[in-house]
């Protein structure tokens, strides 16, 4: 089995103002028409049959993007079987407090979804204590955006994985995965990840970017943490079977050169992670 911890539902265009698809659509490669079209059709032709999936909308009106939790609900409502939802919250914004308690005890969404970046915050902010508490509270996941984007407007400084070893350090019972290995701020990442128990990184959207990628899993090879970064695809930014093929492979472009290879059995394990259980999710349906 496939456990796929990224992926979006979203109604495109709808979810995001002018500003973001423009900003979007200027970043889109020259001979690429921007689509950010999401259908399980299309996401399921990539994947196994068995293939979970924990999906997520996202809420950041700093960067023009937002779908409701009840949508996300209602797509983990058409498919139970194969995905487990997560809710998400803007904490710039009133509100989000009954939005995280609407989205946990009604919608019955099983994480949580934060964009620091993009709506403009720290994760280690005092603010959200709050929701750290009732993280802590219900077991409740947190994955969030730290990386790199397109959006100007999106402050980096908020991105950085080192945030999250403060609320680690606070709140140790969070199980906390940060996307896109913190890409490309993959030390800071590969450090924290490795300081804390509960703190993990996914792999999405990163195989487009070969060497960087192989460069980032070498450092979890060399400091030891194989078993904390999780699979991932960001769809609709790629696929699972466009991540699977990149991971595998990896170490093909190093032949003819002495350079290390990262280590196969590692690679087919993380495929194959039952991030449910470590993430103490339940099996959809």
């Amino acid at each position: 089995m496939i456990v796929d911890v990224h992926s979006h539902v979203w109604k495109f265009p709808d979810h995001f103002n002018e500003d973001f698809r423009s900003q979007a659509a200027a970043r889109a490669k020259a001979d690429e028409e921007l689509d950010l079209t999401v259908t399980w059709d299309d996401y399921r032709t990539t994947c196994p049959d068995d293939t979970v999936t924990v999906v997520f909308g996202g809420k950041a009106r700093l960067s023009g993007l937002w779908v409701d939790d009840d949508y996300v609900a209602s797509c983990v409502a058409e498919h139970p079987r194969h995905r487990i939802g997560f809710l998400s919250v803007d904490p710039t914004q009133p509100g989000w407090e009954d939005e995280l308690r609407y989205g946990h005890t009604e919608l019955k969404l099983q994480g949580i979804k934060l964009l620091s970046m993009y709506a403009g915050f720290r994760p280690s902010d005092e603010v959200l204590d709050p929701l750290w508490e009732y993280a802590t509270k219900h077991r409740l996941p947190v994955l969030l955006h730290t990386g790199t984007t397109f959006v100007a407007q999106a402050p980096l400084e908020c991105t950085l994985p080192r945030h999250l070893d403060t609320v680690a350090c606070r709140f140790p019972e969070v199980k906390i995965i940060m996307a896109h290995l913190g890409h490309p701020y993959e030390g800071e990442c590969v450090a924290t990840a490795r300081k804390h128990p509960n703190v993990y990184a996914d792999i999405s959207a990163l195989h487009y970017r070969p060497f960087q990628l192989y460069q980032s899993l070498m450092l979890v090879q060399e400091y030891g943490i194989w078993d904390k970064v999780l699979f991932g695809t960001d769809y609709p930014f790629t696929t699972v079977s466009g991540t699977v093929k990149g991971l595998l492979g990896l170490n093909g472009m190093l032949e003819g050169t002495a350079l290390p290879r990262l280590s196969l059995a590692a690679i087919e394990e993380l495929i194959h992670r039952d991030s449910l259980s470590l993430l103490g999710l339940s099996l959809p349906g």
